[in-house]
């Protein structure tokens, strides 16, 4: 039987394939809409080169000169002056994270100056996102060379004769050596556990569901909140074993440092993977097959990946786009497991990391339940 000729055999397959799309919603919403999110955020998110860093200033004294270098500063469009702090209160925001620059002038910069003795200006730079400061820092050279030269002239043009009239001394924090190691393999923890952890709850039930198993579980008397967790528990002793795998190759691949306490980390390691897997539940309450589970966790992992801080540097990015990364927890993430492992963090230091985590948390547990179904439609 002919059935019309090969032409009409293959424009029946075609209409049927057309067809199939426009019913399946969702897969054509991603196949649109990943490439408009990345196209959106390489071409307007991704800063390489960040400028208006937040910076301290310990203020020793308050004259011309001081006053005259840290404009010179601010300037090269590098730094951002956020004020005079103590040196006790400069520490701690380097900590937190507040701050990627503290300059301290010494009592006497001016005196010393004057007399051509070269005083000391130093910079410290958290130094745990090379990439965030490196460009900063290099600028601070035209600074040393420059800044001054206005200032110094008439009778005092004989201290720009020779060399810069003050030393710039640059303390890089935290990673000394600028080794890209220390911040790219304790994010892999993050990053990993968001991958894994969303796919494979995601995964867990539309796999019952295509299997024809649902039906089991819905005819069992248990709740949302009982098929949840019991869902999520034993994926959370998977991600405990693969943090363990990444920071044994941390520590003796890599020579990743652990200043902090592994407890510490442990506690928030809990409340972030419950998170990711309440994000692959609600995606499994959402998509009717594992295609479409996977695709919308590809979906929630690209811009976790490419606006957390993980990839590019995170003040690098536009506004929104830090609006935006501000809400995965992904990005607090990072900050909590790069300051307990390469800063020593203590549980006061990274608590305003660790509450958007655990209000992410009850928003997504919250949803999965109100979209969990206890009968087949």
């Amino acid at each position: 039987m002919n059935f019309g000729g090969p032409f009409f055999r293959f424009w029946a397959v075609l209409r049927k394939e057309f067809i199939q799309m426009r019913r399946d919603r969702l897969t054509f919403a991603m196949m649109i809409g990943v490439p408009i999110l990345q196209l959106v955020i390489f071409g307007y998110a991704i800063n390489a080169n960040p400028k208006t860093l937040p910076t301290a200033v310990v203020a020793g004294e308050s004259t011309t000169f001081t006053r005259t270098i840290l404009a010179a500063m601010e300037n090269t469009g590098y730094f951002d002056i956020t004020g005079a702090v103590s040196a006790a209160e400069a520490d701690a925001m380097v900590a937190r994270g507040d701050v990627l620059f503290v300059v301290t002038i010494p009592t006497g910069f001016s005196r010393q100056l004057l007399r051509g003795e070269r005083p000391l200006l130093l910079v410290e730079a958290d130094a745990t996102d090379p990439a965030a400061t490196s460009n900063a820092l290099s600028a601070l050279n035209l600074v040393v060379q420059t800044a001054l030269a206005r200032d110094l002239s008439g009778p005092l043009a004989n201290l720009n004769a020779g060399p810069p009239p003050f030393e710039l001394r640059i303390h890089r924090r935290y990673n000394e050596e600028g080794i890209t190691q220390y911040n790219i393999v304790p994010g892999l923890i993050g990053v990993v556990l968001t991958m894994t952890m969303v796919i494979m709850t995601s995964l867990a039930m539309t796999r019952e569901r295509e299997r024809g198993t649902m039906e089991n579980l819905l005819a069992m008397p248990v709740r949302p909140s009982e098929v949840m967790f019991g869902k999520i528990i034993p994926y959370v002793f998977v991600g405990y074993v693969q943090v363990l795998i990444i920071i044994l190759i941390a520590r003796y691949l890599f020579a990743v440092p652990m200043i902090g306490s592994l407890w510490l980390l442990s506690g928030v390691l809990v409340v972030f993977i419950a998170a990711n897997l309440a994000m692959g539940f609600t995606f499994s309450t959402v998509a009717e097959n594992q295609l479409q589970a996977i695709q919308m966790s590809i979906f929630f992992f690209l811009p976790s990946i490419l606006l957390s801080g993980f990839m590019f540097p995170f003040r690098g990015m536009p506004q929104w786009a830090q609006w935006i990364g501000e809400v995965l927890p992904l990005t607090h993430f990072l900050r909590i497991v790069r300051g307990i492992m390469l800063k020593g963090n203590e549980a006061r230091d990274i608590w305003p990391e660790v509450w958007p985590l655990l209000a992410f948390l009850v928003v997504v547990m919250s949803v999965a339940m109100l979209r969990y179904r206890r009968t087949l439609d």
